[in-house]
Formats: C-alpha cells, structure tokens, sequence
C-alpha cells in the first residue's frame, strides 16, 4: 500500500500502531480491549487505524500475560451410559446455548466425550493447563470423583442434580423429583393405575425422576411401584430395549414414564409397530421437553426444564469462580407441558 507515493508504515506490533497514533502502548493496549478509561475519540481512531491496517493483537503474548488461556472445556462424562453419542438431543440442545453464550462472551470452546476409565480422568482435564474453567454436562456416576476434584480445581459446573449433602462442587439442574411427581401425577390423571419407568437410574437425574414418579403414584393410594426397565441412551441400542422391555411387560402397565423425550419417541414408535394406540390404550410422558417432542406423532407430553436457562446459569457461574467468588448451585422448578401422548 502506498500514500503520497510512500511506503504506508507496516504496524506488526502494539508498538506500531502506537507511534501510527501518537500515543502509548499502554494506551493502545486499553483502546483495543474496549476499556473505558481511553477517551472515546481516541479510542475510536486508534481501532480505526488498527482496522486500516488489519491488526490483530498477539492473543498468545495476551494470554501469557493474563495468565488466561480464553478457552472453556465443556466435557461430557460417559460414565453410566458408555455408548451414548454427542448427536444425542439433549446434548446437542444443551451444548448449543453453551457455545452460544461462550462465543458471545469471547470464550473459545473445547469440547471433550469422555469414557471415565482411569479415575484420575477428570484431574487430566483440568490440570492440563488448556482452559480457563470447565463445565460437564451431566455428573453421570461420577460424583465422587467431581467432587474429590472440585474441593481443589473451583472454576468447575456441572449440569445435574445438586442435593447432596455438603455437596463441594457447582451444579445447575432441575427439580428432578418433582419432575418426575408431574409425570407420575399426569399418568394418574389420564387414568393409568400401572405405570412403567423406563430408564437407568444408576444415574442420579434418572434415579430422581424414577423417585418422582413412585411418590406420585403412592399419593394418589396406588400400591403398586413404578416397574422400572433398564433403558440405555444408546441410539443404537435403546429401540431393540424397549421393544424386549414392553414385549416382556405387555397386558401389565397402561402408562409409562420415559426418562428422556428421546426415550419417550423411541417407545412411540415402537408401540405403534405393535398396534397400540397412544394415548387411548397407553399414555406415554417424556422429559426434557426437546424440539423433537413437538416433531413426534402424537406430540411427546413432557416434564420441560429449560435447558436455555440452565445453560446461560452455568456460565454464570463458572465465570463467577474463575473470578474467584462464590457461586451457589442452582435448582430449576420443571413444568408439565400437556400434549397428545398422555
């Protein structure tokens, strides 16, 4: 580029484009980071300058100095549920308003599947000196090792339950109790006496909703317990589970409470292979409340938590860590979204 029929200056560093400006680095430094203590006039020229002459800071020499890498790990812990994939729903809903807040916010993101098979897997993580904090969607069974890592590593939130007692590490989740208490209510309302849970409560959201749902049905006199069938979140293993599940229960339950929205498609469909009509001979309820459960046929009734919420409080609160206060685990009150399925 030429001006006047001179070579325009070449600005490969913050020292450049200060004498480009008349000013200081330091100056320099504090206009191109947006900071408020440089006149807006100033400001505004020197991000001009930096613009025309296509600048872009050194964002290593930034992070060295900061002691800031501008990277979350976003790790989900496959512990109970080995084979489940990241193109699982719920995933990629709950990790698409975690990017979405990240990127605003000017966080890079990593993100990790991981099969928990050394128990030092989560120290790897956060001890690998690549991120600034860490969110796991889902505690799976690994809350021992969460917990035995977050009484040292604080900028740590997890996507769950958070009712344990003296529970060290942050969590954002919903009232998984209750919501299975409005599944079990809805079930009972639309007059199923024998109720199915399928699900695998090795995990504690799972195991929850399963409590739910029994404390729904003992409240409305019924003695019989939820029948709970083991059901994996695996894409490819859960229909052939289900369809053994209700072959093997078939004449016994009129309701069933699915654990997931993708678990409660899944037995749709797997109904409507036999010839059972949804919800005149059997009510079916999900949890999650996923776009897919408006795309079903009939439409999924389900227990809603609202994964944008969760997702926007759990960055919150890793931030908070990362600046070195306190923040609080969080509890979500569900809600019963009323459907075609039950």
């Amino acid at each position: 580029m030429e001006q006047n029929g001179y070579d325009a200056p070449r600005v490969r560093t913050i020292a450049d484009l200060a004498r480009l400006a008349g000013v200081s680095p330091g100056t320099v430094s504090r206009a191109l980071a947006g900071k408020t203590l440089v006149n807006p006039e100033t400001r505004d020229r020197i991000q001009a300058l930096a613009t025309e002459h296509s600048f872009r800071p050194n964002q290593m020499a930034s992070r060295l100095r900061t002691q800031r890498t501008g990277v979350i790990g976003v790790v989900v812990p496959l512990g109970h549920e080995r084979r489940q994939h990241l193109s699982d729903p719920f995933f990629m809903t709950m990790l698409g308003f975690l990017a979405d807040r990240l990127t605003e916010d000017g966080y890079d993101l990593m993100l990790s599947r991981v099969i928990p098979d050394a128990a030092d897997w989560l120290e790897r993580i956060v001890d690998s000196g690549m991120m600034d904090g860490v969110l796991l969607i889902g505690q799976s069974d690994q809350i021992g090792t969460i917990e035995r890592v977050a009484r040292r590593y604080r900028p740590l939130v997890a996507w769950g339950s958070s009712n344990l007692p003296g529970q060290v590490h942050g969590a954002v989740g919903s009232d998984n109790v209750a919501g299975g208490r409005l599944a079990g209510e809805r079930l009972v309302a639309r007059g199923a006496r024998r109720v199915a849970f399928l699900g695998d409560v090795r995990a504690p959201e799972i195991r929850d909703r399963f409590d739910g749902v029994a404390q729904a049905m003992a409240a409305a006199g019924l003695s019989q317990t939820p029948i709970q069938l083991d059901t994996p979140l695996a894409s490819d293993l859960m229909e052939r589970q289900i369809a053994a599940h209700l072959d093997q229960v078939a004449g016994q339950i009129d309701g069933i409470a699915a654990a997931s929205d993708v678990i409660a498609m899944t037995t749709l469909r797997v109904l409507a292979d036999r010839g059972i009509r949804v919800p005149d001979q059997m009510a079916v309820v999900g949890y999650d409340d996923l776009p897919i459960a408006l795309s079903a046929v009939p439409r999924i009734t389900t227990v809603r938590q609202d994964i944008r919420r969760g997702a926007n409080e759990m960055v919150s609160a890793l931030f908070r860590r990362i600046a070195g206060e306190d923040a609080p685990s969080v509890t979500m009150a569900p809600t019963l979204v009323e459907r075609d399925s039950g």
